[in-house]
């Protein structure tokens, strides 16, 4: 068997073997199945990989090979990555939620040779668009569930290639070793991993990632955190995102700490109740979802019920976030808050799934600022970082203790971070990425001169040394008037409202700003519910008059807000609208990864935004759209747009 002590496990597969020698017998990997979860330790999850390695081998799979891995969290998937890299194959996940042609692009840009995919879905996505993929030869699957009839020339079973692998094991002893030798012969300077780029401005990249700068990134981390293999995660992270390859696969390697795989991307919420992780990560908008089910259950609830709530949620605000950073707070108040524990914080939490959660953290877009206290206060050690692809992924984050709203928190360690000229943030980084593939020239211009990675983000840092981010720089815009336009910025302030999911600001060049407004369907239905508000889409209780008055009352508090803020005053919202659908992936509206695509809804909603600033009080719209089957259809509406208050800007205070 391989072993490697830890200043010669510059591989994820040397990781592997560690693991499996110096904790053996402890978990590694949890999979909830049929309601029932199974448990495989760093031993037997070593032997299984072996045996995959060679399956895969004796299917062609070779060093510097790409192999795709599509599907959702899978233990059986997250074992395709490790025994492809430790032949010295490239692993290259997609999003289980891609549509063909995106899948298609990605496969045939990375060259792939292999799949393993989770069930049939993703086979028959991927036979679609075969003939466009002329380099695809096998592909192995996990679920053999509708695929029994199929042509099994070049499918297979992943349970099947791991058999295979076991009797060559078992049948010839040499291959034991030729395994060891292959394992030996990965070094740190290998491509461990290709992941993708969200596309916000075009065709994704594919970023490769050194095997020793990402595990040199993801021990600074398991230091910073101090994360040991007795803590344990829930992997419901998209596969093809740097934050599942980051902070659950890397970084458990690293530790050796257990990574349990939900039953289902609609049981996660319910499967992080039943494994208490310990350590945690969410984008805001799962936290925003999270207070939004909450607060639907406490409309329901009895009166006495949802007045206790409120009366110790109120307790919170006071003084949870100082008992959890350390600050004095009065007896009378630390005994206030240990009975708000007993009554309502504790139970929330469980409910929640954080009850044994010592550090969080969310990133991918700035947290509303009430929302992110509301966590702390009920004492969720919720943190922010700051993070890309291209760095693997830590740039800042926040060390307990220095734990603040609004900034990302100091460099992390081993991280040089400078600010440009222009206000974009730079960064070096211990797990910076090799470059893209196949793509010289878009590497050469994400680099400074002195290899730095230019971020594209604009931010700065305060007198405490925290960094600030603002909006993308190529975002932040002016109004025709010189005043500052950052869209993120104003569309956060929007979403912190749960009856808001998605915003998009305009601005840039013009005499003022307007918005689209996506509602929140859970939220806002559950408030016609309550309100015996009738509707039958989507469409139609977007356009509902009461629901275009609570939006404006959501408008109206923002540019209140933003008129308290000297430097953002210019940037009050003076029209909107509700769009009549929900912007989605699967029309290119959104990225993969939930983020906005700033220019393409710029171009598909041309006509509402050009309402906007001729003054119209509606407009006609049709628009395309994706239905779960594949299929496509158009959508027409009439949609209204409401004028806004705007308020002058507050002096600042100057201190005594």
């Amino acid at each position: 068997m391989t072993t490697a002590d830890d200043a010669r496990a510059d591989t994820f597969a040397k990781l592997l073997a560690r693991n499996a020698a110096v904790r053996g017998d402890r978990p590694a990997f949890r999979h909830k199945d049929l309601g029932i979860w199974q448990t495989w330790t760093w031993a037997e999850v070593y032997n299984i990989v072996r045996a995959l390695a060679l399956g895969l081998s004796r299917l062609g799979l070779k060093r510097g090979d790409t192999i795709a891995i599509v599907g959702a969290n899978r233990p059986k998937l997250y074992w395709s990555v490790m025994a492809a890299q430790a032949l010295g194959a490239v692993p290259v996940p997609v999003y289980a939620d891609a549509v063909a042609d995106e899948l298609a692009y990605v496969l045939a840009h990375a060259e792939v040779r292999f799949a393993a995919v989770q069930d049939q879905e993703q086979v028959d996505k991927i036979l679609s668009v075969s003939e466009a993929l002329p380099h695809l030869e096998q592909i192995a699957y996990d679920e053999p569930r509708g695929l029994r009839e199929y042509d099994h020339t070049r499918l297979h079973p992943l349970d099947e290639v791991i058999a295979d692998g076991r009797a060559a094991l078992a049948q010839d002893p040499g291959l034991d070793a030729w395994l060891d030798r292959e394992i030996a012969a990965g070094r740190g300077t290998d491509s461990s991993i290709m992941l993708y780029t969200s596309g916000t401005t075009g065709r994704s990249k594919g970023v490769l990632l050194s095997a020793g700068r990402s595990i040199q990134a993801a021990s600074d981390t398991v230091a910073f955190d101090r994360l040991t293999d007795r803590d344990e995660v829930l992997a419901y992270l998209p596969l093809a995102w740097v934050g599942d390859h980051y902070l659950n696969y890397a970084q458990g390697l690293v530790a050796g700490f257990c990574t349990a795989c939900p039953e289902s991307t609609e049981t996660a919420m319910q499967d992080l109740k039943e494994i208490g992780p310990t350590f945690y990560f969410a984008p805001p908008r799962v936290f925003e979802a999270m207070l939004t089910r909450v607060m639907i259950r406490m409309e329901d609830a009895g009166a006495l019920k949802r007045k206790m709530f409120h009366y110790f949620i109120d307790v919170a605000k006071r003084y949870g976030e100082k008992i959890l950073n350390g600050e004095p707070v009065p007896l009378g108040g630390r005994l206030l808050y240990g009975l708000g524990e007993l009554l309502v914080y504790g139970p929330l939490k469980n409910v929640l799934g954080f009850s044994r959660v010592r550090t969080a953290y969310t990133a991918g877009e700035a947290i509303g600022p009430e929302l992110f206290s509301f966590y702390r206060s009920l004492g969720l050690n919720l943190k922010q970082l700051y993070g890309q692809t291209e760095a693997f992924l830590y740039v800042t984050a926040q060390p307990d203790g220095q734990i603040r709203p609004d900034t990302v928190g100091p460099a992390m360690t081993n991280v040089a971070i400078r600010i440009a000229e222009d206000g974009e943030v730079q960064f070096k980084s211990p797990g910076m990425f090799v470059g893209y593939f196949k793509d010289p020239e878009k590497t050469a211009e994400a680099l400074t001169e002195d290899g730095f990675v230019k971020t594209g983000d604009a931010g700065f840092f305060d007198a405490d040394g925290h960094l600030k981010i603002i909006d993308r720089a190529k975002d932040v815009g002016r109004l025709a008037d010189g005043s500052l336009f950052p869209p993120k910025y104003i569309e956060n302030k929007l979403k912190f409202f749960p009856n808001i999911k998605e915003a998009v600001a305009f601005g840039d060049g013009r005499d003022c700003v307007t918005c689209f407004v996506n509602i929140d369907l859970t939220a806002v239905g559950n408030w016609a519910e309550r309100n015996n508000v009738s509707y039958a889409s989507y469409q139609e209780l977007a356009g509902h008059p009461l629901v275009y008055d609570m939006i404006e009352k959501h408008v109206d508090a923002v540019n209140r807000s933003l008129a308290r803020e000297p430097q953002m005053a210019g940037a009050q919202i003076k029209r909107f609208l509700i769009l009549h659908k929900e912007l989605d992936a699967d029309d290119g509206e959104l990225t993969r990864t939930q983020k906005v695509r700033r220019r393409f809804i710029a171009e598909r909603y041309a006509p509402l935004i050009d309402a906007f600033y001729t003054g119209a009080t509606e407009a006609d719209i049709s628009t395309e759209v994706t239905f779960e089957d594949g299929r496509k259809g158009v959508i027409s509406a009439r949609v209204k747009i409401r004028d806004m208050n705007t308020y002058p800007a507050e002096r600042e205070e100057k201190a005594a």
